[in-house]
């Protein structure tokens, strides 16, 4: 009964955890909120830095001070690249300034709403170079057969764990006769 309780109290834990991820987490790609993007180069120092993590969420609406998450518009040189940068002008209609807290100067380009995928909402320092490591192929590679061979290993120890639990195979007894290789069985 203990054992069935942890299930589906485990059970409950990770539709709820899939449920949090879903609303808060899931990336645009999916059609969620949320972008993950891993802050490359010096531009955001010393708020970000190479390497760190930073998740940001779509809003209606950004103003003046905002660390947003923007896509290089198209027919521009780096276009569809992210950029982060903190917004220190302009408007959602006819553009915005953006400017990388570290630089001398505004970037050249200024999106507008549509072009920005979201405000910083939270970062994990150094995350992203975890992140990166693993999108390399070899890497990711090694990852996916280190978790094949955890899984077959474990898979492994449980059936010598159902040997060992299993009860001892029946022995024949001294009971009723049985045939012998020819004969037949005696009369009654």
């Amino acid at each position: 009964m203990k054992r069935r309780a942890r299930g589906a109290l485990a059970t409950a834990a990770a539709v709820g955890l899939a449920l949090v991820w879903a609303v808060t987490l899931r990336p645009q790609a999916l059609g969620g909120p949320a972008l993950e993007t891993v802050v490359r180069g010096d531009s955001m120092e010393p708020t970000y830095v190479t390497g760190d993590l930073v998740v940001v969420r779509a809003e209606p609406g950004y103003a003046v001070g905002d660390i947003v998450a923007y896509r290089v518009p198209d027919g521009e040189l780096g276009a569809g690249r992210v950029v982060l940068h903190r917004i220190v002008g302009g408007d959602g209609i006819n553009g915005f300034v953006v400017q990388g807290d570290n630089n001398p100067a505004p970037d050249p380009w200024m999106p507008r709403t549509g072009d920005i995928a979201g405000r910083a909402w939270f970062a994990v320092a150094g995350l992203g170079r975890v992140i990166a490591f693993l999108h390399q192929p070899m890497a990711a590679a090694a990852f996916g057969a280190a978790i094949a061979v955890t899984l077959v290993l474990a898979r492994g120890s449980r059936r010598r764990t159902e040997l060992v639990d299993a009860p001892p195979p029946i022995e024949p007894s001294d009971g009723p006769a049985v045939a012998s290789a020819g004969g037949a069985l005696p009369s009654v």
